[in-house]
């Protein structure tokens, strides 16, 4: 038994070395597909920065209106939206959202 261990032993480590190396390229923290799941992780933060960076945008838009140069047709327009007020003789109409 030991005899034929000691002729095929470059063999038999060499199956073994292959057989390793090939589970540590799919597998494992630095593995293929580890390596696409990160991929996919960085897609999804990218998607969101640049949705989150949009929205920082719109809301220094609205703060220079109310810092800036006051622009009184916005803050009519809050003070409708916030406070439900109207001018007198105007109908106001709420529309609720019906998701139906």
């Amino acid at each position: 038994m030991f005899i034929k261990i000691k002729k095929n032993y470059f063999l038999l480590i060499s199956t073994f070395l292959i057989l390793y190396f090939f589970f540590n390229l799919l597998d494992g923290e630095r593995g293929l597909f580890s390596y696409f799941k990160k991929k996919e992780i960085l897609i999804n933060l990218q998607t969101e920065k640049i949705a989150l960076s949009n929205k920082i945008k719109d809301l220094e838009f609205k703060n220079s209106l109310l810092s800036d140069k006051l622009d009184l047709d916005y803050v009519e327009t809050l003070i409708r939206e916030k406070f439900l007020f109207g001018k007198e003789g105007e109908t106001l109409y709420i529309i609720e959202k019906n998701d139906n």
